[in-house]
């Protein structure tokens, strides 16, 4: 299953939610620090509930030790950023995509623009600068759990 990386989140909500999400999914997430907030913030753990024990977490120092073990590891980087051209729903993603998303405020620098295997949007309406983080996370993630066949005898209906 692919895996979902934050660059350097602001907002402890929006992680805490993904977080939930994720665990909720089975997504592995990567948190490239530095955060703009601390990982025991109180937004963070009431966003993400009970969910953050089960998490697949990972922390990385930083951008060059997250972009080592991506490499080491054989991924592909797949950024999703209000700066490209593909929508979203015309990639084929792959289980070694690791999908990553740019700050809140920000985004990414250029550099790791360049560097991105494949650069997607979301489509908007014309006008509409941005959406939520979380919710552009969880709109891709799905994307891409439909695309790997997701069945339903993986998880619970409950």
């Amino acid at each position: 299953m692919c895996r979902i990386a934050l660059y350097q989140p602001d907002i402890p909500g929006n992680t805490g939610t993904i977080l939930r999400m994720a665990a909720c999914l089975g997504f592995a997430v990567d948190l490239i620090e530095p955060a703009g907030f601390d990982v025991s913030d109180r937004s963070l753990k009431r966003a993400g509930m009970d969910y953050l024990e089960q998490a697949a977490l990972t922390r990385h120092a930083d951008w060059q030790h997250f972009n080592d073990w991506r490499n080491r590891a054989g991924k592909r980087l797949v950024l999703l950023s209000t700066k490209a051209a593909i929508p979203y729903t015309e990639y084929a993603f792959q289980e070694n995509d690791i999908l990553l998303f740019g700050r809140e405020s920000a985004g990414v620098p250029d550099s790791i623009q360049d560097i991105a295997d494949a650069r997607l949007i979301i489509p908007m309406v014309p006008g509409a600068r941005s959406l939520n983080l979380a919710v552009s996370v969880a709109i891709t993630a799905g994307e891409a759990l439909r695309q790997q066949n997701l069945k339903s005898d993986s998880v619970s209906t409950a």
